[in-house]
C-alpha cells in the first residue's frame, strides 16, 4: 500500500475549470482545498497563478507535490490541451508522478452511490454527446458499464432505461427532455471538479496505474474541425 501522497489535481475540460489539493491516504484521497476557475481563468496564463494560490492556501511548496492528476477528456480541445500541458510541465519540474483521468469517470465519482446505474454526459456539439455509463458503489467503487463514446442526443435518449440516473453538463440542454422515470442528479454535481479527478486518480494509483509524463496526451474522441477538413 503506497504511503500518503500530496496530490495536485487539474480539471479544465469545459468552460469552467478547477484545481484542487488532496492527500492520498489508505482508504481515499482527502480534499485539502479547491479553487474553481471562471472561463477567463481557464487559460495558460491564468492557470499558473491559480495553482500558486492553491498551494499557498494548503501551505505546500511545489516540491511537496508527489502526484499530479489531470482530466484528459473528453472535453474542450483548448481546455484539455491547457490542462494536460500544465500538468505535464508541473510534474516534470517537481519530479512528481502523473495520472490522466477520464472526464466522464470523474463525473461518475461525484454521483452518490446507488444500485441504479448513472450516465455521465457532456456536450460534444453537433447535436451529439460524450456519454458513458457507470455503476457507482461505496468508497468510490466505480465500474464501467458502457465505455465513453460520442452518440447523437436522440439515440442516447432512446437508450435510457427505467431507473437510470444522469449527471453532466449536457443536462443544461437536455434535462427537460428526460423521460419521467429517469432521475437527473442535482445540478451541483453536473460540472466535473478537480477534487473528483484527484480522487479517481488516487484510486487508480493504488491499483497500480502509472502514466508516462512524456506520452500522456488529451483524448479528444474526435478530430478537430481543422483536422477533419484535411481528411
Amino acid at each position: 500500500m503506497p504511503h500518503a501522497k500530496r496530490i495536485l489535481a487539474i480539471e479544465t475540460s469545459g468552460r469552467h475549470g478547477s484545481v484542487a489539493a488532496l492527500v492520498g491516504e489508505a482508504q481515499a484521497a482527502k480534499p485539502i482545498g479547491q479553487i474553481v476557475l471562471t472561463p477567463d481563468q481557464r487559460t495558460a496564463q491564468a492557470l499558473a497563478p491559480a495553482l500558486q494560490k492553491l498551494l499557498a492556501a494548503a501551505d505546500w511548496s511545489p516540491k511537496d507535490i508527489e502526484l499530479v492528476a489531470v482530466a484528459v477528456g473528453p472535453g474542450s480541445f483548448t481546455g484539455l490541451r491547457i490542462g494536460v500541458t500544465t500538468a505535464k510541465a508541473f510534474a516534470y519540474a517537481v519530479e512528481a508522478e502523473v495520472i490522466g483521468v477520464n472526464t466522464l469517470c470523474a463525473l461518475a465519482a461525484q454521483a452518490p452511490p446507488s444500485e441504479a446505474p448513472v450516465w455521465t454526459i457532456t456536450d460534444a456539439q453537433r447535436q451529439e454527446l460524450f456519454a458513458a455509463k457507470f455503476a457507482v458503489g461505496e468508497n468510490l467503487d466505480i465500474r464501467v458499464e458502457r465505455d465513453a463514446t460520442i452518440i447523437p442526443q436522440d439515440r442516447w435518449l432512446a437508450e435510457l432505461r427505467l431507473g437510470d440516473r444522469v449527471i453532466g453538463t449536457a443536462l443544461k440542454r437536455l434535462a427537460s427532455r428526460l423521460p419521467a422515470d429517469i432521475k437527473s442528479l442535482p445540478e451541483e454535481y453536473w460540472q466535473p471538479m478537480a477534487i473528483a479527478v484527484g480522487q479517481v486518480a488516487w484510486q487508480a494509483y493504488q491499483a497500480g496505474q502509472r502514466d508516462d509524463v512524456w506520452k500522456l496526451a488529451p483524448n479528444y474522441y474526435r478530430l478537430s474541425a481543422a483536422e477533419e477538413k484535411l481528411t
